[in-house]
């Protein structure tokens, strides 16, 4: 009895060291108080008191714009817009893409995705540096992107598409290849350079995604 009751007790101070990576794993929830900083555990929790029923509840999952460059919106439920996810490791969003339109080339650093088709036809996929998993989703189909994994969504049918997203974290981040490429400050130069592009299609795309520095030299 006497070394099962050590064992309990090294067991208990061995969890007591461990970090708490999010404050909804040692409450029920942690309903985020958007007015304080982020963390990389989350944000602060609203007081429970102030916590009601609607805090659990978002309506905004409607088609967005998707009069832009790509034809597409992405409409979202991330912790900034449903504070209530805070901590809990999922999201959700809703994709719209017009008859033509793409979401292009793009990472999620912080959480897989789940694409569930509802509408339409998309050709969806992802990438490593060895193969290329891909293929053309209709209504009722479920795909998924491992995380960090780079991965696209294109309209591939004659109608609009729409599809429902899960992700799995609160916040999971995206970074967009082509803003990384031609949105920056880097010399076109040195762009061209680096993606064997022509350098005035690489100056074409830099004033269409609002780069700078489009001149052939190095900014010193």
């Amino acid at each position: 009895m006497k070394s099962m009751r050590i064992h309990v007790l090294f067991l208990f101070s061995l969890l007591s060291t461990i970090p708490h990576y999010s404050y909804a794993s040692v409450n029920d929830f942690c309903v985020a108080d958007l007015k304080g900083p982020d963390s990389p555990s989350g944000y602060n929790c609203k007081p429970v008191s102030a916590v009601t029923a609607d805090d659990f509840v978002y309506s905004g999952l409607v088609a967005g714009d998707t009069n832009n460059t790509f034809k597409a919106a992405l409409t979202s439920a991330f912790v900034t817009d449903f504070p209530a996810v805070n901590g809990l490791g999922v999201s959700a969003a809703r994709l719209d893409i017009a008859k033509g339109g793409s979401i292009p080339m793009h990472t999620h650093p912080g959480a897989t995705e789940l694409l569930i088709m509802v509408e339409g036809e998309i050709t969806a996929g992802f990438m490593t540096p060895f193969a290329l998993y891909s293929k053309t989703l209709k209504p009722g189909d479920v795909f998924v992107f491992p995380q960090g994994q780079l991965h696209f969504q294109v309209n591939s049918g004659k109608k609009k598409a729409t599809a429902f997203l899960a992700f799995s974290s609160a916040n999971p981040g995206a970074q967009l290849l082509d803003l990384l490429l031609f949105g920056n400050a880097l010399s076109s130069d040195i762009v061209a350079q680096t993606t064997f592009l022509d350098i005035d299609q690489v100056k074409k795309l830099k004033a269409r995604f609002g780069g700078k520095n489009l001149n052939n030299h190095m900014s010193m």
